[in-house]
């Protein structure tokens, strides 16, 4: 199954390089989607790209090759990177939730909340604390010490398959995961359950129903992202090691690592009219 799978994934890393970069550059080319929003989206766009770069090279070079190698220190970068850039998204996806709270429930006042300086803040917030909590985690996993078999059984150094092969006393790091690190994912998780909480509340409050499905529709993409997103990154890592399969989370894995960051782009453009609008000009700036 290794080359169809090598075939496959390829496909899939293409469609997420040149959907994603097609989404940046419509952003950037059209100066009516110079908003909070899609500043948001363009950096969230920017940050898929990076985040399966990070994993989907490396996996694709093992499926070809009879040796799957990656060395120690190239091991803990991968899951550096890895967790810095996928906490980095969960932290975009609240921030794009907060925009939508703004806009829906205190539309008067948008420009001056959702101002480029605190748009600029958030992001580098999201940056900060993310990098920050991947160090620190990285930092613990390179204290262990690893006696027995060398071989992940994953696609890429992920923490638990990683901590499945450890020899040394887990006991400090599983720690960390069930708890700073349910207050960094969970934290962006909350935000958005807050934020869609008062959103819907606002919005029952609109009289037609017509005005309610405007309200919502402009809501739909990011939901749907959020609930693929956060729906496998729950699955995967917020129960026990003991309770680790192998299989099972794989296939988790493979969803929010490279199934969503392929799909979002489509997910922001088909239902988007303004995104369309972004893209036509684009095409008809690269044909020109």
């Amino acid at each position: 199954m290794q080359k169809p799978l090598f075939a496959v994934f390829l496909v899939m890393y293409l469609i997420t390089l040149v959907g994603n970069g097609l989404i940046i550059l419509a952003i950037h080319s059209d100066s009516r989607l110079h908003t909070p929003m899609y500043f948001f989206l363009s950096n969230l766009s920017f940050m898929d790209i990076c985040f399966t770069t990070v994993i989907v090279p490396n996996m694709l070079v093992n499926l070809l090759s009879e040796t799957k190698f990656i060395s120690y220190v190239g091991c803990l970068v991968q899951m550096y990177f890895f967790m810095a850039l996928g906490n980095t998204d969960s932290y975009l996806l609240a921030s794009m939730a907060i925009d939508r709270l703004v806009a829906i429930c205190n539309p008067f006042h948008y420009d001056v909340v959702m101002s480029p300086r605190r748009c600029l803040l958030l992001l580098l917030g999201s940056c900060t604390i993310s990098h920050l909590h991947s160090m620190m985690y990285v930092l613990l996993m390179s204290r262990l010490s690893f006696c027995a078999s060398h071989v992940i059984k994953h696609f890429f150094c992920d923490t638990q398959p990683v901590l499945k092969l450890s020899c040394s006393d887990t006991t400090t790091n599983q720690t960390v995961v069930m708890t700073e690190t349910l207050a960094v994912i969970a934290t962006p998780f909350l935000c958005i359950l807050f934020s869609y909480l008062r959103i819907i509340i606002t919005v029952l409050k609109i009289p037609s129903a017509a005005g309610k499905w405007k309200a919502f529709s402009t809501c739909g993409s990011h939901l749907t992202v959020v609930v693929f997103f956060y729906g496998s990154v729950i699955y995967v890592y917020f129960r026990p090691l003991s309770m680790y399969s192998v299989v099972k989370d794989r296939v988790a894995t493979v969803m929010y690592t490279i199934v969503t960051p392929m799909l979002n782009p489509f997910i922001y453009s088909l239902r988007n009219k303004d995104m369309k609008r972004g893209l036509r000009k684009l095409r008809g700036r690269i044909q020109s």
